[in-house]
């Protein structure tokens, strides 16, 4: 059986906890919200028994690594710093990084970024979004209103209230509703209740989440807290403003996208017309794949095609 080791790095002033396997190129694995490198238990012996070097950081502000104190320390500069200084610490030469929902725009930011240490880079669940000419948030309030989940982060210690009063609950309410299992597509619009609030939860999870893995997420934010996972959403505007000479940059690694049909952020957009918007500005989209079925928390929901597809596109590119 392959091991899964665990360990810390000293980088960008932080101590960042990482989880990795096997030996061989590097492969980054960069996890979203709200979750921890454990959403890659799967990947990392699948990448590790196909000879790579497979490594899942808990990012900043997440369990198990260091919570800078200030809002503006969470900034997609500091996220992608956060790369480049695992690659470096790690002694690897470049990598394939690898994001899966708010990981991804630092995977496909590493990219944009640093492309020589990047061989190719994969995004799960949200594809590359150029930097548009408006405010995010304004954009979003215009088309959702109030009550879209990322204006209800905004707040400090809002959803942190919310969330932590039993993170269990939320946990299976959470990767429930946005899964392909849930009856309907989530809309991530929030009620009088929170983020949570109109959300189900299930009697029954479904077959690729278990209890056990409810209580290894659950008991890591307990005593942790949200506040700096949620600070990633509180840069949204910070962000859009620190990017501005990146708009119209184009990314010309290698690149795979990986979505699921069900997936509430893939139907945010129009899923027919997502490939060639994606293909206008990722100029080598080599792989592009919608499973019918899945939800956003794809690599836990759909593990061994993930893997095959992982393993398929990180050896084309090795």
């Amino acid at each position: 059986m392959t091991e899964i080791r665990s360990r810390h790095l000293d980088v960008n002033g932080i101590r960042i906890h990482v989880t990795e396997a096997g030996s061989g190129p590097l492969v980054l694995l960069l996890h979203g919200f709200p979750e921890t490198a454990y959403s890659y238990r799967h990947q990392l012996t699948a990448l590790a028994a196909a000879g790579f070097h497979a490594v899942a950081p808990d990012q900043r502000g997440y369990p198990h690594t260091e919570q800078p104190p200030s809002v503006g320390d969470y900034t997609i500069h500091h996220l992608i710093g956060d790369a480049v200084g695992l690659i470096n610490a790690l002694g690897a030469p470049d990598a394939v990084t690898v994001g899966h929902d708010w990981g991804s725009p630092v995977a496909w930011g590493v990219a944009q970024a640093r492309p020589d240490l990047v061989r190719g880079v994969v995004s799960l669940s949200v594809p590359f979004g150029s930097r548009q000419p408006h405010e995010p948030l304004d954009r979003i309030r215009a088309a959702y209103g109030d009550n879209f989940y990322q204006l209800y982060f905004q707040e400090p210690g809002v959803a942190e209230r919310e969330l932590e009063r039993d993170p269990g609950t939320a946990f299976r309410k959470v990767f429930y509703a946005y899964s392909g299992d849930a009856p309907e597509i989530g809309d991530l619009i929030c009620d009088e209740n929170g983020w949570t609030g109109p959300l189900t939860d299930p009697v029954k999870l479904p077959g690729w989440l278990t209890e056990q893995d409810i209580a290894v997420y659950a008991e890591a934010f307990t005593g942790h807290g949200f506040t700096g996972a949620l600070n990633w959403y509180r840069n949204i505007t910070r962000n859009w403003e620190l990017t501005a000479a990146w708009q119209g940059l184009l990314i010309d690694r290698p690149a795979m996208f990986l979505g699921g049909d069900r997936d509430p952020v893939v139907n945010w957009f129009d899923p027919a017309a997502l490939r060639p918007i994606m293909a206008a500005t990722v100029t080598n989209l080599t792989s592009y794949t919608l499973l019918e079925g899945a939800g956003h928390w794809i690599q836990q929901e759909r593990a061994a095609e993930t893997n095959a597809a992982l393993i398929e596109f990180v050896s084309s590119v090795s």
